[in-house]
Parts: C-alpha cells; sequence; structure tokens
C-alpha cells in the first residue's frame, strides 16, 4: 500500500510540474504574440559598450589591492578586476572541457535564436555544447546525468525566457542526483521562477524588471552559498525581451567564463556577496559574478576606492547605497563587485602598486 501511495504521488507532482510549465508557456506565447506587433526593430537603440571614458577596464588583469609591507591591505586578498585570489588548495583538476546546455523559450525557434548563436560560439571555443527547446528540459537533464556519471566535466546551464525556467529545474535534477552545477545563466526569465538550488556554484540573471514577458527576479535557496549576481538592463534603450538574448556583449562574456570554468575555481576565501545592479543607461554591461569586501583607509573616498579597483562608480554606490560624496570612516567594509579568474591568470600577475 505504501509503495502505490508513493507512486500516486509521484504521479500528481509530476502533472502538477507539467501543468505549470503548460500555463506559463501559454501565457509566454500570448504575451509575445502582442509584443511581436509593436515591435520594430529599425527602431531599436544603439547597446552601450564602454562607459567612464575609458577609465573602467572591463575584465581587467588581476590587481593586488596594495604593496607588500602596508599598514593595511583593502582587502584580505588578491584581486582580479576585483576578485579575491583563490588558495591554491581550491584548484581543481578536471579532465574536460566541459558540457553546456542552452534553452530556448517559447516560441524558441522564432524569438529565441540568440541561443542557437551562443551555442555556435561555445562549440568554437572547443566545448561541447547543445540548444533545445525548454519543453525538452527533462529528457536533457536526464542525458546530462548520465554522461556526467560516465565522464565528470564542467557543467553550464543557459536559457532564454522560458528556457531559464528550465534552468533552475535543470538544475535541481542533478542536485538530486548529487550532481553539481558550475554555471547557470537565466536571460530575462519567466516571471514564475523556482528558487536557485544550492548545487550551483555561480549563478547570473540577465533580466528586464518591467518586462510582461521576462522580468524574473530569482532568489536562492536559504542554504545558497556560491556565486550570485543579478543585473537589470531596463534601462537600456531597445534592450526587449525578444533581442536581450542575441547581445553580443553578453554572449563574448559567457563564453569567457564557460571557457575558464576548469581552471577557475568557484570556492575563495572569505565567501562571496550577492550583487544585484541596476545597470545605468550609459553604463558598459559587466557580468561580475559576486562582490567581495575591502577595507577602507584613512583617506579614501568612493571615487578613490572605484579608481583603485578598476570598477564604474555607479557600481559601489548601488551596492553599498551610498552617495558618492559620503565620508568614509577607515577600516570600513565596502562591498566591491569582481570577476572570478582562473588560477594562473592571478598567480600570473604583479601586485598593483599606488
Amino acid at each position: 500500500m505504501k509503495i502505490g501511495a508513493a507512486k500516486c504521488q509521484a504521479k500528481v507532482k509530476t502533472r502538477m510540474y507539467l501543468v505549470r510549465v503548460a500555463s506559463l508557456a501559454v501565457a509566454a506565447i500570448f504575451g509575445t504574440c502582442a509584443l511581436i506587433t509593436a515591435f520594430d526593430p529599425a527602431t531599436a537603440g544603439p547597446i552601450a559598450i564602454s562607459n567612464d571614458g575609458g577609465k573602467t577596464a572591463p575584465n581587467a588583469g588581476p590587481v593586488s589591492p596594495g604593496t607588500p609591507g602596508a599598514r593595511k591591505s583593502r582587502t584580505k586578498y588578491a584581486v582580479s578586476g576585483s576578485a579575491p585570489a583563490p588558495t591554491a588548495t581550491t584548484q581543481q583538476t578536471v579532465p574536460e572541457p566541459g558540457r553546456a546546455y542552452l534553452f530556448r523559450g517559447a516560441l524558441g525557434l522564432i524569438f529565441s535564436r540568440g541561443m542557437d548563436k551562443l551555442t555556435k560560439r561555445i562549440e568554437q571555443a572547443g566545448i561541447t555544447a547543445t540548444v533545445n527547446e525548454f519543453t525538452l528540459c527533462g529528457l536533457v537533464a536526464k542525458k546530462a546525468i548520465r554522461d556526467y556519471r560516465q565522464k565528470p566535466a564542467p557543467i553550464s546551464i543557459i536559457g532564454h525566457s522560458m528556457g531559464g525556467f528550465c534552468a533552475l529545474e535543470f538544475a535541481a535534477m542533478l542536485q538530486a542526483e548529487n550532481i553539481p552545477v558550475n554555471l547557470v545563466v537565466t536571460i530575462d526569465p519567466a516571471h514564475l521562477m523556482p528558487k536557485l538550488p544550492s548545487n550551483v556554484e555561480r549563478y547570473i540573471n540577465i533580466f528586464l524588471a518591467h518586462d510582461v514577458l521576462g522580468g524574473g527576479d530569482v532568489t536562492p535557496e536559504k542554504d545558497y552559498q556560491g556565486h550570485y549576481a543579478s543585473f537589470d538592463l531596463s534601462k537600456h534603450k531597445g534592450v526587449l525581451h525578444i533581442n536581450i538574448d542575441k547581445m553580443d556583449v553578453i554572449h563574448t562574456q559567457l563564453v569567457t567564463k564557460i571557457e575558464q570554468l576548469p581552471a577557475t575555481p568557484a570556492k575563495t576565501e572569505g565567501g562571496a556577496v550577492p550583487i544585484r545592479y541596476v545597470v545605468p543607461a550609459d553604463a558598459a554591461i559587466e557580468l561580475w559574478d559576486s562582490g567581495t569586501p575591502a577595507f577602507v583607509r584613512p583617506g579614501d573616498t568612493l571615487e578613490t576606492l572605484a579608481a583603485f579597483y578598476r570598477v564604474p562608480l555607479w557600481s559601489l554606490t548601488q551596492i553599498n547605497q551610498v552617495a558618492p560624496s559620503t565620508p568614509l570612516m577607515a577600516d570600513q567594509p565596502i562591498i566591491v563587485p569582481r570577476f572570478l579568474v582562473p588560477l594562473d591568470a592571478v598567480s600570473g600577475q604583479a601586485p598593483l602598486k599606488r
């Protein structure tokens, strides 16, 4: 009787999941049809690629927070862009360059073709990559589990719109099999999203907060300890749900992250501080991985800290919720956004001197 009851419960859960996915898909399809009648690609504005008049160096090389012998370092760790250097003990040996699983949204063969373009770029980088409709999420996940059992390799999952919903469900399926997911990226996912599971090491959400078709603001499970970064591009003119998946500036950074996964430890000294940004209209789109605490020295201002860590000033004012002119106290912690980089890139870079 107990076995029969368990099977019954499993069937009910499966049917509820399918109903939920179907409901979201229908809503996405009707919303897309409404949007496409009003959208004219010729009127879309340009996408900002750089800001600060060139003062900020996206993906800048590794830098040290201070010179040897300084009375107090700005951070306790070496920095890359603004990333603390992982210790040698965290380095992992990975036999394969990785596998990437990409998913289109509703009517994906029409509106989510950016996932196909991104898949080709990932393949050109020497990484196994596939792209599928979000409705095939469960089948692809089962194959991913089998492949990982046969030969473990870094796993990346990327989804646009309903494909973003699939990406989190995919990660949860792997969590049930005790399989880690190295990177999950959701691109303007649906509003009704599952929680980010704790087996994900790095997560990036790129979305449009006020978008009818997307706008999903994903929250992690309570026990999540990985890197978390959220970027709202709603202030960028011309960025819409049906073209956000096709942006080269996003594709380029994601391909680099996936290429570097085997050599980039996710565990860093000091942990990871979640970051959430509303990217200004005239600012570059820089996909940091998380934040890290830096420590103020006498005489520091937010402007000097921004220059020292090679990040735009707005990134410090937003995440720390302070005005640019706010006086800072010595030893005050300030959150700085950072890129995670390969271990050899950090160890091979000379410290930055002031």
